[in-house]
């Protein structure tokens, strides 16, 4: 019977496998990542010239919507609140030109939803210049 002990030998870790998959999974998302350009906002500046700018821009339009969901176009009622009368008015008013600016103007306890068809008719008409404005209870009353 031998009860010399045994000769410890030290354990053996090979680390070449792990850096293999180490740097395959580096290489793969390398590969596989795409860099996304961020959206940015175009904006065309103005640039000076020595014409005189055009003045063939007729007076803005104004569309009024009050609390009770009512359009008035330019200060004038319309018969009823639907989208196809508002739009009539529009186009009856501008024309053909869809250069002039629209500015929407609604009552502080006006539906959102009302404003937003109120955008929607005038954005399917062509106009590219629409301003929001609101107005509060007292002065729109004294105003229209």
């Amino acid at each position: 019977m031998n009860l010399r002990p045994r000769p410890s030998e030290e354990p053996d870790l090979n680390m070449t496998s792990l850096i293999d998959v180490v740097l395959l999974l580096l290489i793969f998302f390398m590969v596989s990542t795409t860099f996304v350009d961020e959206s940015r906002i175009e904006i065309q500046l103005p640039q000076a010239s020595n014409e005189a700018p055009p003045q063939t821009r007729s007076a803005p339009i104004e569309i009024s919507v009050t609390a009770s969901g009512e359009y008035r176009v330019n200060g004038r009622t319309l018969l009823n609140n639907s989208p196809t009368t508002l739009s009539a008015a529009v186009s009856k008013l501008a024309g053909e030109s869809r250069d002039n600016p629209v500015t929407i103007r609604a009552d502080a306890r006006t539906s959102h939803q009302s404003v937003v068809t109120a955008m929607d008719v005038v954005g399917r008409l062509g106009f590219r210049g629409i301003n929001m404005a609101t107005v509060n209870e007292a002065l729109g009353a004294s105003k229209q």
